[in-house]
């Protein structure tokens, strides 16, 4: 038997099917028999469960590969390479760095290479495989495509107002009509093309109804659920198959570290590529006509497309956490930052019960507390004085529990160190090891975390770069000049530019931001194609107000700043 050795195991399975199978469940009792016959102490279990191999941006990976620098295990046991990653370049990084950090990668099914033949062999092996992958997929491929060409229906889930017969033997799988969906879909467009109801008018009559839908954790319809079945022409017998195709978002709505699946969005293909393929018709053609003009109507028609202007837009938010979107009930007169809530619940009633923010005060009141704040050398000096207090004292009190912490790991190393010394001497079992070690490792690492943070908290203190007095002062007096004769777009780029987040209700709101010290320039790269600021980082200064507003306007006041008509022609129009 080899000399004790403490190890972590990595396994990763790609779907839920997989997961079914009980594949990663298969890989870890392998890999623990693998470590009990060879003497190792498995430490820790990284599992990435549902994750591809397409990416190495995997949340237990990322951790391993953090814990390996922190050497809290001497190796890692791996099934096989292509549970690390299919692609052999992706298998060689992560090796390679973690051999770098003094840790030796194990696999079961291949060994590790040693040497430079061995290497050149475990390459080969590893290109083979990614392209016996990309063989598979491509056979997948040209299968479905055999398929369709024959009529056969290929579908994960039926379109609603069907039921999806799959194949047997010789026949294709094919669809037949759902009576009970289907009257619920002649509902829905009757409702759209007869009654000229909207899309969510159609919601609310089906919640009144208690018609719910197939799969929705809501349970009630969703708008765009709806839209997509009102235009899908598989209602009039037209079943469609490669209209479009998977691809990695350019400009996600929503910008995370981790992403399961890569190709996220969908195109349309060129109708030219579509495959139609015959189905039962649950309408006719001029019902379906007539819903599709209807829906243009509405469209038209739809508030949501007078375009207001609205200062805050993207950076105002409710007390209870969701964003505040822009509406004008009364086509401008007065708009309103409402919390989106309402939106969000509808069809069921909603959780947040916050009025709506006045945007032309609320705009006219940040634009003037924010252009007081950068043309005052005062008021930016307090800002920055207060800023750093703050988090000299936060961060104080966190770099002061830091030796404690430090001690008490220290103590719990020793424990552990003193149960695997015992196991070695044959006092216990290597269940029992385990059993008594991952509480005490499980603290070690939650301390460390801590300690980690602490350190980053003061890391950040000493990394800001915050401008001096002299800067400070040329910076306001640069600023003075320059906020003159802007346009609403210039003045929401900035908005953009130094507010990181307005929080309130009707009684107040909390601005904080950074204000860069260098230009501040527009640059039109948003998923809109609006215009949103680039700046310099290198010094900024931190800033934080509150804006008390004025209690909610009443009809027939004259406000003074507040006009019906928004001057188009006005350079420096803020729609106030």
């Amino acid at each position: 038997m080899s000399t004790t050795k403490l190890i972590a195991v990595y396994a990763r399975v790609s779907t839920a099917n997989q997961e079914k199978e009980q594949t990663i469940e298969n890989q870890l009792l392998v890999m623990h028999e693998y470590a009990k016959d060879n003497g190792y102490i498995i430490v820790k279990e990284y599992l990435d469960e549902f994750w591809t191999s397409d990416t190495l941006k995997r949340p237990a990976l990322d951790q391993l590969r953090q814990d390996a620098k922190a050497n809290l295990w001497q190796g890692v046991l791996i099934y096989d390479p292509d549970r690390l990653a299919r692609r052999y370049s992706y298998q060689e990084l992560v090796i390679d760095e973690l051999k770098e950090a003094g840790i030796e990668v194990m696999f079961i099914t291949v060994t590790t290479p040693e040497n430079s033949e061995d290497k050149i062999l475990y390459g080969v092996r590893g290109l083979f495989a990614e392209y016996e992958r990309a063989k598979i997929t491509e056979r997948f491929r040209l299968g479905k495509l055999r398929k369709v060409k024959g009529g056969h229906i290929l579908v994960s889930a039926p379109l609603y107002g069907y039921t999806y017969i799959p194949k047997k033997e010789l026949q294709h799988g094919y669809y037949i009509i759902n009576e009970e969906e289907a009257n619920t879909v002649r509902l829905i467009f009757s409702m759209v093309a007869n009654e000229g109801l909207t899309v969510r008018k159609v919601t609310t009559r089906l919640q009144e109804l208690g018609i719910k839908p197939r799969k929705s954790k809501r349970g009630v319809w969703n708008t765009s659920t709806l839209t997509t079945l009102l235009r899908h022409r598989g209602y009039i017998g037209e079943g469609k198959w490669g209209s479009t195709t998977a691809v990695a978002p350019k400009k996600p709505l929503k910008v995370q570290k981790y992403k399961r699946v890569l190709k996220s969005s969908r195109v349309i293909k060129p109708k030219e590529e579509w495959f139609i393929i015959p189905i039962p018709p649950i309408i006719d053609q001029a019902l379906f006509d007539q819903a599709q003009y209807q829906l243009s109507i509405n469209s038209r028609m739809s508030q949501r497309n007078k375009k207001n202007d609205y200062l805050l837009a993207g950076v105002i938010r409710c007390t209870c956490g969701q964003t505040r979107t822009g509406e004008g009930p009364q086509h401008g007169k007065h708009l309103y930052y409402r919390c989106a809530d309402r939106v969000l619940k509808h069809p069921l009633p909603r959780t947040c019960f916050e009025g709506g923010v006045n945007a032309r005060i609320a705009d006219k009141l940040v634009w003037d507390k924010l252009t007081a704040l950068m043309t005052s050398p005062e008021l930016l000096k307090q800002q920055i004085e207060d800023w750093l207090n703050n988090t000299r004292e936060k961060t104080v009190s966190v770099v002061d529990n830091i030796e404690p912490l430090i001690k008490e790991i220290g103590k719990l190393k020793e424990e552990q160190s003193r149960y695997t010394k015992a196991y070695g001497q044959g006092l216990f079992t290597i269940e029992q090891l385990q059993e008594y070690s991952e509480p005490v490792r499980a603290h070690i690492t939650k301390l460390e975390m801590q300690i980690q943070n602490a350190r980053e908290a003061e890391r950040e203190l000493e990394t800001l770069n915050i401008p001096d007095q002299n800067e400070v002062e040329d910076f306001a007096t640069e600023v003075m000049t320059g906020l003159a004769g802007l346009n609403f777009i210039e003045k929401q780029g900035i908005v953009r530019s130094v507010i990181d987040k307005v929080v309130g209700n009707q009684e107040h709101l909390v601005v904080s931001g950074f204000i860069p010290m260098e230009n501040i320039n527009v640059k039109l790269n948003d998923r809109y194609g609006k215009e949103i600021p680039q700046h310099n980082n290198d010094k900024v200064i931190p800033f934080s107000f509150v804006i008390k507003l004025p209690p909610p306007l009443k009809r027939g006041v004259d406000y003074g700043f507040i006009s019906s008509k928004k001057n188009k022609s006005s350079p420096t129009s803020l729609s106030c």
